[in-house]
């Protein structure tokens, strides 16, 4: 059995599944990093700094200033604002992740691009003897007149 596991454990899937999961904790960090320190001020000061966070319902009839006040006082709330807030930090979220993808897919395509690429055929090749450039087709050189062996097969 411990054979089985460490098999189970050591397959490829499994490690690039654990480096998955690290590298997205780390990467996570980033894009909170990203969308806190530097989208959300902008976004703040764009809607002057409207937060939602004191959206609420309260389902036990009392009248609260806040949403702290209400969940100090120990009140039902429906905090409908939180989670509006939720959604546009998501929102903001999957839109850098999106950019951030669409980058890094775009230089991953152009690197890949310029490892397809392969030079063109030669069209030209010298002459073993006198070493001017001549058609790669040629079967006797233009400037020495030498017979060449081979034609186009002869580099």
């Amino acid at each position: 059995m411990f054979a089985e596991f460490r098999k189970f454990i050591t397959r490829g899937n499994v490690m690039d599944l654990a480096v998955g999961i690290i590298i997205g904790a780390a990467f996570t960090s980033i894009v909170n990093s990203l969308v806190k320190d530097i989208i959300m001020p902008p976004v703040g000061y764009i809607t002057g700094g409207v937060d939602f966070t004191d959206l609420f319902i309260t389902l036990d009839g009392g009248e609260y200033a806040s949403l702290v006040e209400a969940q100090e006082a120990g009140g039902a709330t429906i905090n409908y604002g939180v989670f509006i807030n939720q959604i546009i930090t998501f929102l903001i979220v999957a839109l850098a992740v999106f950019f951030i993808v669409r980058a890094v897919n775009r230089l991953n395509d152009s690197v890949q691009r310029a490892k397809e690429e392969k030079p063109p055929d030669p069209t030209e090749k010298d002459c073993p003897y006198c070493f001017s450039r001549i058609s790669i087709q040629a079967t006797r050189c233009p400037h020495c007149t030498s017979e060449l062996t081979g034609g186009a097969a002869a580099d």
